[in-house]
């Protein structure tokens, strides 16, 4: 296993005293309301294991979260298990499901932990590439690659890199792949309450093609900026959430027990997960605004809280850079972090285009496009 490329570009931000835009974490507060219910619940003395599969109230209140939004019933005792974040809750589902020699397709580009994680269940990656410059899903290629060792197919939207929302007839495509096969489906979902007008997520919980055979996973610390809580939830099926719990008892067994109260309470009100597209809109659009004026060419920039650009037509000191130095260029001499597609590939291929994070204060986002602005 090698270093993840985030470590490797936060390391060269601080190094360099860069605005750090690689890495996705915001870097405001998140509400004090929420810290204030962590603090409640360890007054009251809940501070020692909760139940393996997490707090009740938790359980129950992501249920009928799902239940609202997507119009699918998960059962709190038997079918929602509370994580130690969304790649905890990855890994444990393919330590669970896939056997060695498993094939399991992943689209690429993808979060860089999914290879891994396959791999060290035993599995056989199967890469189908998104199509180079929109990033849309080829059902051609995902279904010629569907065979008899085929096990589980992971996808990711609101995807990350990219920023790619799948669409209603692409859910309905892949229902219908599906359909006459036992391959089973991961679906992470952490970026889920980040999908910008007038598109919206659609899980896969809401069609019963895919929620019969699916793991849906979703981030408490994406959705509250709490990223470094690490708490996530994986929604499946009795019989799969049964298997899924055998392996998590014994690598995680379970989560800090007053946050999980605290996250229980604050979801009573869902205007903080409702309000976060337009939150974050806002950011995205401040942020377009000003690469608007450089010679960044921007892809769209439908979901997450992250903005692809292209930089073919930046003229740089060093000719054909490739998307890994210009990073590195960008972070040293510019003083602003990115993190090059290329790294989400497993064949590195590079298209000109680099990831900037815009969930960042707007005074944050300023600093880094006024450095970008030289460009």
């Amino acid at each position: 296993m090698g270093t993840t490329i985030f470590s490797v570009m936060s390391a060269l931000a601080a190094e360099s005293g860069a605005v750090n835009l690689g890495q996705g974490f915001p870097d405001f507060a998140c509400d004090s309301k929420l810290v204030d219910q962590v603090t409640r619940a360890m007054q009251e003395g809940l501070n020692q294991y909760p139940p393996m599969p997490g707090a009740g109230p938790l359980r129950e209140a992501v249920s009928q979260k799902i239940q609202a939004l997507y119009g699918h019933h998960y059962d709190p005792q038997s079918e929602i298990t509370v994580t130690a974040g969304a790649t905890q809750a990855i890994l444990t589902i393919l330590l669970a499901v896939v056997h060695p020699g498993d094939e399991v397709i992943v689209l690429e580009p993808c979060y860089d932990s999914y290879v891994p994680n396959i791999e060290m269940a035993g599995g056989m990656v199967i890469r189908i590439p998104l199509t180079p410059g929109t990033f849309r899903p080829d059902f051609d290629k995902i279904q010629s690659a569907i065979n008899s060792k085929t096990r589980a197919i992971l996808i990711n939207s609101p995807h990350n890199p990219s920023g790619m929302v799948w669409r209603h007839e692409d859910m309905l495509r892949l229902q219908e792949i599906l359909e006459p096969t036992q391959v089973l489906l991961i679906s992470d979902e952490v970026y889920e309450h980040m999908v910008y007008a007038p598109l919206q997520h659609h899980s896969a919980s809401s069609y019963p093609g895919l929620s019969s055979r699916a793991f849906v996973v979703s981030s408490f610390g994406k959705t509250y900026h709490v990223t470094g809580w690490k708490v996530g939830t994986v929604a499946a099926p009795a019989a799969l959430t049964s298997e899924f719990r055998k392996v998590h008892q014994f690598n995680v067994f379970t989560v800090n027990t007053p946050v999980q109260h605290a996250l229980a309470r604050y979801m009573e009100d869902p205007s903080p997960y409702l309000e976060l597209p337009q939150f974050y809109q806002r950011k995205r659009d401040l942020f377009r605004e000003g690469l608007a004026k450089t010679k960044f060419k921007m892809l769209p920039g439908e979901g997450t809280y992250f903005q692809c650009v292209d930089i073919s037509e930046l003229s740089v000191p060093e000719k054909n850079l490739g998307e890994s130095k210009f990073c590195q260029w960008l972070t040293k001499e510019i003083g602003v972090a990115a993190i090059p597609m290329s790294a989400f590939y497993g064949n590195g291929f590079d298209q000109n285009v680099i990831r900037f994070c815009f969930a960042k204060q707007d005074q944050t986002l300023h600093a880094a496009l006024t450095r970008l602005s030289t460009l």
